[in-house]
């Protein structure tokens, strides 16, 4: 779903940052990886992406799972008790994490998506920071008038929801906020019960979607000037030829290797998941991903109390789902041929695979 914006005045300053931290020019072995003999990939040169590319997507994809955690919430509960400055934390945090990871296994600097990172990460703190000074004063005075969640806090929660779907798949400048905005000043009556809580939210409604639909539209603008449009699939080797494929899985076979192994193409982002989880429940076990045989970030959930065994992964760090008490995300780093196993055995273990980043 990377949105990939430009960055603006602001990639000076991060490029030279980040430039100056001690990265190798060149991938190289970390402490805990093996030598391996040389591997040539199947797949072709420009499918490939560097391995560092699985830490560093994992910040964009907490701009997802953070928005789907918030529509989850206020679709029975009012927006002012969603845990916005707790969510700014941890966004920081983890990418503290995987950027250390990052530099600890050696990786490539890849300073153009840390600055990606730095801006979008900027830009939701100020946002998450705005939202809760707001919610958390004018919202909560307006909620205490109020005897329920009004026609508007409706609305809200079901945009909320649809924004989440849509940014699964897309980049999140992309979404309709001037239909959203129209349909909130058309589609729901202006009078009614609580009166003041519906102006109120009407307000706050309406500035988000005005605010965002302005901005994304520049981001827009300065996305296609900076950016190659991404790759909406990927290609990965399995030990052998799927079985007779479902219809709509994104699932392809591309052509069978002289080894008996198979080259595919899945579906990237969100829909990588499923995939990559119906070829493990069929026995087909994914060896290459996008020319990468080495290591793969997968975020997880699973009971707070549970201490995670990950067998042949390894537990990064692990971040408490603030909006429901007793869970925990878990991020594990593991082999790549390890994660067609892990896929295939994790409902049955009462782990919720949340994310692969497919690099």
């Amino acid at each position: 779903m990377t949105s990939r914006p430009s960055s603006g005045a602001a990639v000076p300053v991060l490029a030279a940052l980040l430039a100056a931290l001690p990265f190798p020019a060149a991938a190289a072995p970390g402490a805990d990886q093996a030598a391996e003999p040389p591997y040539e990939s199947p797949v072709p040169p420009e499918q490939r992406r560097s391995v560092e590319q699985t830490f560093l997507t994992y910040p964009e994809w907490f701009l997802v799972h953070s928005p789907a955690e918030y529509a989850a919430m206020v679709a029975d509960r009012p927006a002012h008790e969603f845990p916005f400055v707790r969510h700014i934390g941890q966004l920081w945090s983890s990418y503290a994490a995987v950027t250390a990871e990052q530099r600890r296994r050696q990786y490539p600097a890849n300073v153009g998506y840390h600055v990606m990172i730095g801006v979008i990460s900027t830009s939701t703190t100020a946002e998450y920071a705005i939202r809760s000074g707001y919610e958390n004063t004018v919202g909560r005075i307006s909620w205490a008038t109020a005897s329920g969640l009004t026609p508007e806090d409706r609305y809200g929660a079901v945009a909320a929801q649809d924004y989440v779907d849509f940014i699964r798949k897309q980049p999140w400048y992309l979404y309709d906020f001037k239909g959203r905005l129209a349909g909130l000043w058309t589609g729901v009556p202006a009078l009614g019960p609580d009166m003041i809580r519906k102006w109120e939210r009407r307000f706050a409604l309406s500035t988000e979607y005005l605010v965002k639909g302005v901005y994304g539209k520049a981001i827009e603008l300065a996305t296609r000037a900076a950016y190659e449009p991404a790759l909406l699939t990927t290609e990965v080797v399995a030990e052998r030829e799927p079985p007779e494929l479902p219809a709509g899985s994104g699932i392809r076979v591309l052509r069978r290797l002289d080894d008996g192994r198979a080259l595919l193409e899945l579906p990237r982002y969100d829909a990588f998941l499923p995939a990559a989880r119906w070829l493990a429940e069929h026995d087909v076990r994914l060896v290459d991903i996008a020319g990468n045989t080495s290591i793969i970030l997968v975020t997880a959930w699973t009971a707070s109390e549970r201490r995670f065994e990950a067998g042949q992964a390894r537990v990064l760090f692990e971040q408490p789902i603030i909006t429901q008490p007793g869970r925990k995300r878990v991020a594990l780093v593991l082999p790549v041929a390890g994660l067609s196993d892990f896929l295939a055995c994790a409902a049955g273990r009462d782990i919720q695979v949340e994310h692969v980043y497919d690099y």
